[in-house]
């Protein structure tokens, strides 16, 4: 088969390998790709926002599968316009894509579906959403409506804080904002838990725990994510059970009844407390970094169940895993994620000798046969073990040894379960 995977980031390198793995693979395309992806498959360099060229190109070298990787080209209606040219391609439609797309969205399933989540309020002007803000107790989550690549979030501490958020977003920070969400703030740890669904049936693809801030401790600016590890040691079976019928079946209820089928990953971004699961958000596609942590554990081959829900019929499969943790840790620029140095050489990969760290780029692109930084996170380290400390070790030494001056990460990826 051919296949292209499109996307430029850590997750999309995690796939690519992964894919690369499965005997019915015989070429594979990137779209753009990036360092990584190179040296497995080939790189294109197509604009994924242009939907015409992607297609021209998938027509005229017969590829047999689309998969998409980020979230912006699934909410603009990527697979919708790939499918009416009989196109098969991984991912849900339009439609369905906004879970993500929009926040308010999913508060309205959420509300109509008795779904648990945090109460909220959607503002259509900074006059009405600071009056609103008067009157409730802090801390407050202010949300921007939209895509936000991971940022659009605020946890405000104080009424003052939380309308400069209100302002931001309503002065475009994050693009142009009609509306904005206001919601209480849960009390918690938080959890990614991943679905695939061939739009008939789904089945759970793991868990992980990701880490937003950008400072040990979880302190500092949101970020697109640090690191994150697999499984989540939240996770039990009274609590699967939960999250399930609580919060994914009503969801996919939803979907039916909005007369749309969901075919691909859906990420649940929960907040568990007393061992009960509210829902933070939805993601329409896998997780960064946490597919980076999820995909070294798969056992099953991962095309099968890619085609499988192309097909619908992603009950005729079992998915197996390999039963210890991984760690994913993120080196980033110097700066990130405010304004960091680009086209920056990386010039020791090669000194990474230790076999049990897996390396996948993230911002990374070959200028004149070098690797060099062009993104916020840059790579993303990878270890599995059996025991959660040891991974982390191992990870941050493989870091250190690298000796890459331009770039910083957190060393203490898991340490709500490892340091507890």
């Amino acid at each position: 088969m051919k296949i292209a995977i499109l996307g430029s980031g850590g997750r999309e390198h995690a796939i690519v390998d992964k894919i690369s793995k499965s005997p019915k693979v015989n070429k594979l395309f990137c779209i753009p790709g990036n360092a990584g992806t190179e040296n497995i498959a080939e790189n294109i360099n197509l604009d994924i926002s242009n939907f015409k060229d992607i297609a021209k190109f998938i027509e005229e070298y017969k590829i047999d599968l689309v998969i998409v990787g980020p979230e912006q080209p699934l909410v603009d209606g990527i697979v919708d316009f790939l499918s009416n040219k009989g196109i098969k391609v991984f991912g849900p439609n339009k439609n369905a894509s906004q879970l993500e797309g929009s926040k308010i969205f999913t508060k309205k399933i959420c509300e109509k579906y008795n779904i648990p989540t945090a109460k909220f309020g959607v503002f259509e002007n900074s006059v009405d959403a600071h009056k609103y803000l008067e009157t409730v107790n802090m801390p407050i989550v202010v949300k921007a409506d939209g895509l936000a690549a991971g940022k659009g979030v605020y946890i405000c501490g104080n009424t003052e804080s939380a309308k400069n958020a209100v302002n931001e977003i309503f002065k475009g920070k994050f693009g142009s904002a009609t509306q904005v969400l206001i919601e209480e703030f849960l009390q918690g740890e938080e959890m990614s838990y991943f679905v695939l669904s061939d739009g008939k049936t789904f089945k759970k693809f793991n868990t992980a725990q990701d880490h937003k801030r950008v400072g040990e401790g979880d302190k500092g600016k949101n970020t697109g994510g640090m690191g994150a590890y697999s499984p989540s040691g939240l996770i039990n079976e009274e609590l699967d059970l939960k999250i399930i019928e609580n919060i994914v079946k009503p969801t996919f209820a939803a979907i039916k009844e909005m007369g749309e089928t969901y075919k691909g990953f859906l990420y649940v971004g929960l907040m568990i407390k007393n061992n009960n699961p509210y829902l933070v958000e939805y993601n329409v596609r896998m997780g960064d970094p946490e597919c980076q942590t999820i995909l070294p554990l798969l056992k099953s081959d991962f095309l099968d169940l890619i085609l499988s829900c192309c097909d619908e019929n992603l009950d005729s499969q079992s998915i197996k895993w390999d039963n210890k943790n991984s760690i994913c840790v993120v080196l980033c620029s110097n700066g990130y994620p405010g304004t960091y140095k680009k086209n920056v050489e990386i010039d020791n990969l090669d000194k990474i000798t230790n076999t049990d760290t897996i390396v996948y780029h993230a911002g990374t692109k070959m200028i004149n046969k070098k690797v060099c930084s062009i993104g916020g996170r840059v790579l993303n380290f990878v270890t599995i073990s059996d025991d959660l400390k040891k991974a982390r070790e191992i990870v941050n030494k493989s870091i250190e040894s690298l000796n890459w001056n331009n770039g910083f990460y957190r060393k203490d990826i898991g340490f709500k379960i490892i340091d507890r």
